[in-house]
């Protein structure tokens, strides 16, 4: 019933983690060297993904997305920094407050309330698109929009990564839709559980890694990979064992987006100008789609990040004038080569065992 999964071995780590999974595959006979076109996108929530536990992690997956795009561990989340709120506004370009969906709690299927403005997932049917998604938690069902998606798992109680990526692959696999959401969960319960930052939280991080490349995986063996679009972010931080309210280890969230029409290897922070919110994940994602932008939302595409951004976007938000510094007279330029282009192998990651399963009855029930 379940697609196979896209584990990372020794003997193939070279291979797989640096070259398969970001695409890197070489160019069939003929193939024009030109980019490839945008036809799918791809987002991936880990939930609870502090920035600086990310650094911390060995992530080889989400590092080698960062070689080949562009990123911030600067990025904010909402103000409230939970689970269901965050994600409506990551989905749909607007604060809570505009979105109306502020609990977080399982309801029953009865007692979702649909956002006041349209999901990502919702927009790309109403413009022809297919999409899917994968979650580990029943409260994100509410994301799909006013009606259920055709392809997608979202569980009854609680579903781990393992479980999550495998139905993820599944999906691509069997259906590939051009727009794909993934939700990890597995860290936010390693947070409540151990605490932010904890080993147990870290481990808990490489896992989530893995999980990412066994869907990118499923992506690259289906072919797509090189005309995909992805997005890689969390809803919100944590510290203790918790995360709440305006506090910046809640806030700040890591943000990364590679692929075709992406520039390579640029932090945003470089950028004194430039900063991301998580609504500006779903005005990015249109722009990258080309569906149709609200200028009413809160988010705006991250227009940075891209190597020829489409005509008539409103760009990312932007620092006042007055409180910029005088211009560097020689700024350093990105590397704009295609990220899915065939580079030069990198020294293989080290080597990361797979941790014990992850205890369900610790995480579930978690936000």
């Amino acid at each position: 019933m379940h697609g196979a999964s896209f584990i990372l071995r020794p003997r193939h780590l070279t291979v797989l983690a640096i070259c398969l999974v970001v695409g890197c595959m070489p160019e069939p006979p003929g193939a024009p060297p030109a980019a490839a076109k945008v036809e799918r996108l791809l987002i991936v929530s880990i939930d609870g993904l502090r920035p600086d536990v990310a650094l911390r992690a060995n992530m080889p997956n989400m590092r080698a997305l960062m070689r080949r795009g562009t990123f911030t561990f600067w990025a904010t989340t909402t103000e409230t920094a939970v689970t269901l709120p965050s994600h409506v506004s990551m989905l749909t370009g607007v604060t809570p407050e505009r979105h109306r969906i502020w609990w977080d709690i399982d309801p029953g299927p009865d007692d979702q309330q649909r956002p006041a403005f349209p999901t990502l997932l919702e927009l790309a049917r109403n413009n022809g698109l297919t999409a899917g998604m994968a979650v580990g938690k029943p409260k994100l069902g509410v994301l799909a929009g006013g009606k259920p998606l055709s392809w997608s798992f979202v569980p009854e109680l609680y579903a781990n990564d393992d479980q999550v990526a495998r139905e993820a692959a599944r999906i691509i696999a069997d259906h590939r839709p051009q727009v794909m959401f993934v939700h990890l969960p597995d860290t936010d319960a390693a947070g409540h559980g151990s605490g932010w930052g904890s080993p147990e939280q870290i481990k808990t991080v490489e896992n989530a890694d893995r999980c990412l490349g066994v869907v990118l995986g499923a992506l690259n063996t289906a072919g797509l990979l090189r005309t995909t679009v992805v997005i890689v972010t969390a809803d919100h931080g944590g510290m203790g064992h918790s995360h709440y309210g305006n506090d910046p280890r809640s806030r700040h969230i890591p943000w990364i987006i590679a692929g075709p029409g992406i520039r390579q290897n640029l932090d945003l922070a470089s950028i004194y100008s430039v900063r991301v919110r998580t609504e500006d994940t779903f005005a990015t994602a249109c722009a990258v789609l080309g569906l149709p932008l609200d200028r009413n939302i809160d988010g705006r595409p991250v227009t940075a990040a891209m190597v020829n951004p489409p005509a008539g976007l409103q760009p990312e938000w932007q620092v006042p004038a007055w409180d910029q510094p005088a211009p560097d007279p020689d700024p350093p330029q990105p590397d704009m080569q295609n990220p899915l282009e065939p580079q030069t192998p990198e020294p293989p990651e080290p080597d990361v065992q797979n941790p014990p399963e992850h205890d369900a009855a610790r995480a579930g029930g978690r936000n």
